[in-house]
Formats: structure tokens, sequence, C-alpha cells
């Protein structure tokens, strides 16, 4: 049994979608017998993955990083999608912060970091923004700690802006 956590950005573009989900099925697979992935399931890199992970018959748990993140931070788009990788999950595990921001954030990468055996990054290699709790900082957390990173990033991958 794997139980590989997720750090990634929100903000691919539509045609970097497809590629993600191709590369994560592709680090995913060796695993696919008795994988548990955890994820914050934000939208995009984390909800791909907890959508990857479910589709292979994997187990998902679900770190939430505050009480209101559903209220405040999930999108109306991304809310359908949302509310079903939580329904999906064998565990919806929400750390108890009362408002989302920098610290409920490093915690929930405290929380990933944890419980994983590996890490997958869907990262542009971007160093750390400084606001913390970010895909670099996880990464380099994951790093330090000694947990492997794979980092996933296909050849014409691009984020918006």
């Amino acid at each position: 049994m794997t139980t590989i956590a997720v750090t990634g950005h929100i903000d691919l573009t539509e045609e970097t979608v497809p590629l993600v989900r191709a590369a994560l099925r592709e680090v995913l697979g060796p695993y696919s017998a008795g994988l548990t992935g955890v994820s914050c399931i934000a939208a995009g890199a984390d909800s791909l993955f907890a959508e990857e992970v479910s589709a292979m018959g994997g187990r998902l748990v679900v770190v939430i990083p505050s009480l209101d993140y559903r209220d405040v931070h999930v999108k109306p788009q991304d809310g359908p999608v949302f509310d079903h990788l939580c329904e999906a999950a064998v565990e919806v595990h929400t750390l108890p912060y009362e408002s989302v921001g920098r610290a409920a954030y490093e915690a929930a990468n405290s929380e990933l970091l944890r419980r994983a055996d590996r890490v997958v990054a869907v990262w542009d290699g971007a160093p750390p923004s400084g606001r913390g709790g970010g895909t670099a900082d996880l990464v380099e957390e994951a790093r330090r700690a000694g947990v492997p990173v794979d980092v996933v990033w296909p050849d014409g991958a691009a984020r918006r802006g």
C-alpha cells in the first residue's frame, strides 16, 4: 500500500488539463494496486489527481484547510467537482482553522506530507512565492524530509496569466 499526496498549480490552462491527466496516470499507474491518494482537492492539479486516483480504484483522502474553505475558496464552477470528490473520499479531514489563509495552507501542506510515502507535484519549477503554503513550499518541505517527489510538468503544459 502506497500513500501519495499531491501538490500543484490551480491555474492550469484548458489545453494543459489533458496533458496533466495523462502524466498523472503514468506516474500513478505502478501504484494502482493499493494506492491511497491524499489531496486538498483544490481546482486544477489537486482535483485532477483526486479524479485519477478514484478512476484507478484507489482510496481518496481529502484534507480541507479550513472550516470556511468550501464557502470562501471554491468557485461556483468548481463546486460540483469538489462536492463529488468529498463524497468519493474514504476520509475527509477538515483542519480546525476558522478561515482559509496562510496558516491553514501551511498546516494542510504539513498534513499532506505527514501522510505521504511520496509526493506528486504538478509544478512548473517556479520558486516559492513567499506567501507560504504553495506548491514549491511543499516540494521543498518534502525534499528536506526525504520524501520522494515526482514532478509532473509535461511538454506543452502552461499556466493561465
